[in-house]
C-alpha cells in the first residue's frame, strides 16, 4: 500500500517553476510523481519507440519526452502511472511555445509503490503570476464553467463556481479569450465518465452535415464533431437544441475551447472511426468558445494509412485511413435506401498507390456533389468503411474526412513516386476472384499463348490477368455509341427526330448526344493474338481524344480520321483485362475486356527481364550454349 503523505513529503514541491526560472542551474535531481504515460506514434518501423510523460511537482506538472536510453524503465514496467522518479539528468526546453522536459536520466523510487495523482497540479504554463493575481483582485464577468477539477484542473471555492454560473449565460462564448490564459487544460486522453469538471483545447478535424430522423415518436436532427488534441481524438454530438447553437460555431481546422458540463458515455462504434473508448454529448449548458491564442502544438490531423495492396487482407466492415493518387472520378448518380427509400448522392472515384493496386472507394451526399479535386492530385481520407461488394472497396462514412494534397509526408512521397514513375504504371483492381495477393502479383502477367493453354475466362467465374500486347487493328466502322447526357447515365439514346435525341432510362430529350468509345481491338505479341472490347475509359486513351472529338472528325474529314486510327496502331501498352465466358445467339465463346491499359514503362520493363535472367541456372540452362 503506497503512504500517499510519506510520497508527498519526498516530492520535491515547485521544482518544475525552478527549473524553468531565470536562475542557472535549476534544480538538482528532483523529485516527481510520473501521473500519465503514453506511447508516441512511429512514423514507421525502422524508429525506436518513444514515450511522453506528464511529471507532477504536486503544485504543477508538465509535458516531458522520454531519451530512448530510459525506454527499459517502461519496457520492464518499472516506470507505471503514479511512480515517484528521481530525474537525475534533465534538459530543460520550449517547443512551439510549449515548456517541455527531456529526461536523459532517471531513478525510479520503487519503496513508494504506485500512489493516486498528488494533490491539484495545474500545467506549468497557467500558473499565475503575483501581477496577474493582482489584476485578478477586481473581478470580472467569467464564462461560465471554465475552471476544472478533472484531472489536471484546479477546482475554484464554490463562492467563485456560483458567481461564475451566474455572470453570464450558457449558450457558446465567442470572446477573444482574454482570460484563456488561466484556464486549466485537461488532455482528451483522460477523460472519462468520473471527470466531471473540465476543460479541453481541440481542433476540429471534421464536421458532418446535419441529419435529421422522423419516427412515429417524434423526429429530430443531429451533427458531429471529431476533436484532437495532442494526446487523443474524440467525438462529439449535438443533438436538437444544441445542434442548432453549436452547428456554425464549429469549423474544420478551427481550435476551439469546450468546457463542462458535457456527457462522457461509452463510444458506439457502430457510428464513428475515433478510437476512443468514450464519447461526448453537448448538452445545454456546454460551452463552446473559439481559441485565439497559438494553436501550432494541437496536429491538424492524425492518419494510420493502409496501403491498397493490404485491403484484401483488412476484415470486411472494418475502419482504416487511406490515401492515394486519384486515378479517375466518376459522375454523381443517385441511389435509393432500400431502408428508407430516401435517395442518396453517390460519386465513384479510383485510387492508386505504389503497392500497384487501384481500389474504387465511393463518396455520398454533399461530399459528391461538391467534389472537385483534379485527377492525379493526392487525397487523404480518414474513417473509411472496407466493403467486398465486387471485391474490397471502400466508403466514405459522414464521421469519415477527406484532404485534398495534404502538406504531410506520405503525400510527398506518394506523388514523388507517381510523377517519377507511377503515372504510367498498370494497376491491378480488388476483384475477389481476379485480385492478387501482394505476394503473386507478378505471377498473374500472362502471354497471350498462355492465355490460351490455361483456358481462362472458361470457369464459371471470370478470370483477371494483364498482358504486355501491340494493338495491330482498330474496328474503325462502329466504334462509339451516342449516350444520354445526363450525369452517370451513360445509356444508348435513340434519335426520334433531327435535333431530338430521346433516353428512355431518364425519359429526357437531348438536342444531340455525348459519344463513348465501345471498340473492338485486335492485339498481338510474340506468342499469338486477341481481340479486346474496350469501353469509353480505355478507348480516350488509345485514341488520345475524346469519342465526341472522334466522330466529330469522321463527319467533317474523312481522312483526318483513317490517320488518327493509322496513329493510335502499332502502340504497345500493359492491359489488365477480364475473361468471362458469354453467349450470344447461342454459342457460347470467352470475351476479354479490358479494364485498364498504361503505356510502357522502360525501367520496370527491364527490370522485370533482370528478374528473369536470374532465374536462370547460367552453368546448364539450355540458353547458353557451351
Amino acid at each position: 500500500m503506497a503512504d500517499i503523505a510519506r510520497a508527498t513529503e519526498t516530492i520535491t514541491q515547485g521544482a518544475l517553476r525552478g527549473i524553468f526560472n531565470e536562475s542557472p542551474g535549476g534544480v538538482a535531481e528532483p523529485v516527481l510523481q510520473c501521473v500519465q504515460i503514453k506511447a508516441m506514434e512511429r512514423k514507421d518501423n525502422s524508429q525506436p519507440d518513444r514515450y511522453r510523460v506528464v511529471l507532477s511537482d504536486v503544485q504543477n506538472f508538465i509535458q516531458s519526452m522520454l531519451a530512448t536510453q530510459c525506454n527499459h524503465y517502461i519496457i520492464d514496467d518499472k516506470l507505471k502511472k503514479g511512480s515517484l522518479v528521481r530525474i537525475k539528468q534533465y534538459t530543460p526546453n520550449i517547443v512551439k511555445g510549449k515548456k517541455i522536459l527531456i529526461i536523459l536520466d532517471l531513478d525510479v523510487l520503487s519503496e513508494y509503490g504506485e500512489c493516486e495523482k498528488i494533490g491539484q497540479p495545474a500545467a506549468l504554463e497557467t500558473v499565475r503570476t503575483e501581477d496577474t493575481m493582482k489584476m485578478e483582485e477586481t473581478p470580472e464577468p467569467q464564462p461560465a464553467g471554465i475552471a476544472s477539477n478533472g484531472f489536471y484542473g484546479n477546482k475554484p471555492p464554490a463562492q467563485a463556481q456560483q458567481q461564475q454560473a451566474q455572470a453570464l449565460p450558457s449558450r457558446p462564448n465567442n470572446s477573444n479569450n482574454s482570460h484563456s490564459r488561466n484556464i486549466n487544460i485537461s488532455p482528451i486522453s483522460e477523460l472519462s465518465p468520473y471527470t466531471h469538471k473540465w476543460t479541453i483545447k481541440a481542433r476540429c478535424t471534421h464536421k458532418s452535415d446535419i441529419k435529421t430522423w422522423h419516427k412515429q415518436s417524434g423526429e429530430g436532427k443531429l451533427f458531429s464533431v471529431n476533436l484532437l488534441d495532442d494526446t487523443d481524438e474524440i467525438r462529439a454530438t449535438g443533438f436538437n437544441a444544441e445542434c442548432d447553437a453549436l452547428y456554425d460555431v464549429f469549423h474544420e481546422g478551427g481550435v476551439y475551447l469546450i468546457h463542462s458540463p458535457c456527457r462522457v458515455q461509452l463510444a458506439n462504434k457502430k457510428f464513428t472511426q475515433v478510437k476512443h473508448d468514450y464519447e461526448l454529448t453537448f448538452e445545454r449548458d456546454t460551452q463552446v468558445e473559439k481559441a485565439e491564442d497559438d494553436d501550432r502544438a494541437i496536429p491538424q490531423l492524425r492518419y494510420n494509412f493502409t496501403s491498397i495492396g493490404s485491403l484484401q487482407s483488412i476484415e470486411k466492415d472494418s475502419m482504416i485511413d487511406c490515401i492515394g493518387i486519384l486515378k479517375e472520378v466518376g459522375e454523381v448518380s443517385q441511389i435509393t435506401s432500400k431502408t428508407t427509400s430516401k435517395p442518396y448522392d453517390k460519386r465513384e472515384l479510383t485510387l492508386v498507390d505504389d503497392s500497384q493496386y487501384s481500389v474504387r472507394l465511393t463518396i455520398w451526399g454533399n461530399s459528391a456533389q461538391s467534389f472537385d479535386a483534379p485527377v492525379e492530385s493526392v487525397v487523404a481520407f480518414k474513417g473509411v468503411k472496407v466493403s467486398d461488394f465486387g471485391g474490397r472497396s471502400l466508403s466514405l462514412l459522414s464521421s469519415g474526412s477527406m484532404l485534398v494534397d495534404p502538406d504531410i509526408d506520405e503525400a510527398h512521397k506518394l506523388k514523388g513516386w507517381y510523377d517519377a514513375q507511377g503515372r504510367n504504371d498498370a494497376f491491378a483492381g480488388q476483384a475477389n476472384d481476379g485480385t492478387m495477393s501482394t505476394t503473386s502479383r507478378k505471377d498473374d502477367t500472362k502471354i497471350i499463348a498462355q492465355i490460351r493453354e490455361e483456358n481462362l475466362g472458361v470457369s464459371e467465374k471470370p478470370d483477371y490477368f494483364s498482358v504486355k500486347a501491340t494493338i495491330v487493328y482498330i474496328k474503325n466502322d462502329n466504334v462509339a455509341y451516342p449516350a444520354c447526357m445526363s450525369e452517370g447515365c451513360n445509356k444508348k439514346v435513340v434519335e426520334m427526330d433531327p435535333g431530338q435525341w430521346r433516353c428512355e432510362k431518364c425519359e429526357k430529350s437531348w438536342p444531340k448526344p455525348l459519344y463513348r468509345y465501345i471498340m473492338s481491338v485486335n492485339v498481338e505479341d510474340h506468342t499469338g493474338q486477341l481481340w479486346l472490347n474496350i469501353f469509353d475509359d480505355i478507348g480516350r486513351i488509345i485514341m488520345g481524344m475524346s469519342a465526341d472529338e472522334l466522330m466529330d472528325i469522321k463527319e467533317n474529314d474523312d481522312q483526318k480520321a483513317k490517320d488518327a486510327f493509322a496513329e493510335a496502331n502499332c502502340k504497345t501498352y500493359v492491359f489488365r483485362c477480364r475473361a468471362k465466358m458469354d453467349t450470344f445467339q447461342d454459342q457460347q465463346r470467352v470475351r476479354y475486356h479490358a479494364m485498364s491499359a498504361a503505356s510502357l514503362n522502360f525501367s520496370n520493363e527491364c527490370a522485370k527481364l533482370v528478374d528473369i535472367l536470374k532465374q536462370y541456372d547460367m552453368n546448364s540452362d539450355s540458353l547458353f550454349v557451351n
